[in-house]
């Protein structure tokens, strides 16, 4: 009999790695503005990944008109279920670009017949800031409130409850910007339409303590009390805040006290950050380590917020040994660090002059797979290349491209000046095709400094090759927003 020959055995298939966001974001402005369909067979088998997209894309200075693109494909798939933190931070998105703000109340009357849930509080309070930065000083007031009233009958339509929580969230759009009288005549307008609760008064005491009026903080606080407004731990962290920044730390104090006589008033977290901050203020860290050791006695729980205040205190009194020795407990007790924490170390090394401190933390941080806010990047690149080290600055570079974030305009300004400077232009020119290529324009300031340059090289291909790129991307950029409206 014959023998038959068995067929191989099958290998297993390998398993389909779960996407990253990087890898998500890369492949999304790889492809702008079509949005890639890969993107669209990957996201729908976890669709919780798409609020960290968006905020990575939002964080690393994307470009809007991909994401929004993105995310008008998704809303006309029948079974994706959007989340409801997507849609305020896709309007950040595209509340940065003022060429593209015009594009978000349109995309929000679309919601309340397909998804109505995506109707949220927050996503109120965004298009609110847009309407008040995108618009003329003197036209702003009219333009947020017919925005408020728009964004009702969006509301309205949808079976959405509109009331005190949306009230708050127009109140604060002012009381941000310091406009607090503003704010207190639309309290007036709206309150019998939408009765107030104790958020309300603390969204407007919390607007006289940002506007830097402690005095008025104080007439308005004692007449809501006569009033009837019963202040609970919110106000009193609001009214230490404003005592805190302006240096009477001693009546922060007070209030401690005032609070602890009170029934159901305790101490809560954010009092005890509050008053550890005010401390720092005015260079007191004795002080401040007191009030972080005895948030244990009122059964509170320090957590990274308060551990940065402390972290703060030290460094304004540049003991720089204890704040490292604060960042190290955080390590310890598997808090983790975020870009405060490092943020704060890094200018307290900064003001001393200590460049091996500042780079020991930043060893520490790539490390760990952290990836800095702009705030953190554009420091250390002005550290980096201000200091005859634009090659370190270059490794930070390379490491947020990695990571799939795309540096701040202006931190491409501050290496390719660095680069240039200490004639390594190849790599001025390698990171600024690199921003192109990712779907943003550099500033004129970073193509005039690499042109020279590359002049004084004599590379007139490669001159003309950056001035040819910086027109199509300028010209790509009114294409796609002509597309998108």
């Amino acid at each position: 009999m014959p023998l038959r020959l068995l067929p191989p055995p099958r290998r297993a298939a390998a398993p389909l790695l779960a996407p990253t966001v990087p890898h998500l974001a890369r492949l999304l402005l790889s492809d702008a503005p079509a949005t890639p369909p890969l993107l669209l067979a990957l996201l729908p088998a976890c669709p919780a990944l798409l609020t960290p997209l968006l905020s990575h894309l939002l964080l690393s200075h994307s470009p809007p008109l991909p994401a929004l693109s993105l995310y008008r494909s998704l809303l006309a798939l029948p079974h994706f279920p959007v989340p409801e933190s997507s849609l305020p931070v896709l309007l950040c998105l595209l509340a940065r670009s003022r060429r593209h703000a015009n594009l978000s109340f349109p995309l929000l009357e679309s919601l309340p017949s397909t998804h109505p849930h995506l109707l949220s509080t927050p996503a109120l309070a965004v298009l609110l800031s847009t309407a008040l930065s995108a618009s003329a000083p003197g036209a702003s007031f009219d333009a947020a409130v017919t925005c408020f009233d728009s964004a009702a009958r969006v509301w309205a339509r949808a079976g959405r409850a509109f009331g005190a929580a949306e009230l708050n969230a127009l109140l604060r759009a002012f009381c941000a910007r310091g406009r607090v009288a503003e704010a207190r005549a639309l309290f007036h307008r709206y309150c019998d339409a939408y009765p107030p609760d104790t958020r309300t008064f603390n969204t407007l005491l919390l607007g006289f303590k940002e506007a830097g009026h402690a005095q008025a903080l104080d007439l308005f606080y004692h007449d809501a009390v006569l009033r009837g407004f019963v202040p609970d731990a919110v106000s009193y962290c609001v009214r230490m805040d404003a005592y805190c920044k302006k240096g009477r730390f001693v009546d922060a104090l007070e209030l401690l006290d005032e609070m602890g006589k009170r029934k159901n008033c305790k101490p809560t977290l954010q009092v005890f950050t509050t008053l550890i901050y005010g401390a720092g203020i005015v260079r007191d860290a004795t002080r401040a380590r007191l009030l972080f050791d005895e948030m244990e006695k009122w059964g509170v729980i320090p957590d990274r917020g308060a551990h940065n205040a402390l972290m703060g205190a030290y460094v304004r009194t540049r003991d720089l040994k204890s704040a490292m020795a604060v960042m190290d407990r955080m390590e310890r007790k598997g808090i983790g660090l975020d870009d405060v924490s490092y943020n704060t170390v890094f200018c307290g090394f900064q003001r001393v002059g200590d460049l091996e401190g500042i780079w020991k933390v930043y060893t520490k941080m790539v490390g760990s797979g952290f990836m800095p806010r702009t705030r953190t990047t554009m420091l250390l690149m002005k550290v980096f290349c201000e200091n005859g080290r634009p090659d370190l600055g270059l490794e930070l570079w390379d490491y947020l491209m990695a990571k799939g974030c795309v540096p701040h305009r202006h931190a491409l300004d501050i290496l390719v000046t660095g680069l240039c400077c200490r004639g390594v232009v190849s790599e001025a020119y390698r990171c600024f095709m690199e921003i192109i290529e990712m779907g943003m324009a550099p500033t004129e300031r970073a193509f005039r400094v690499l042109e020279g340059f590359l002049r004084r090289t004599r590379e007139y291909g490669k001159v003309e090759e950056i001035r040819q790129m910086m027109k199509v991307a300028q010209l790509e950029g009114h294409q796609i927003e002509e597309e998108a409206v």
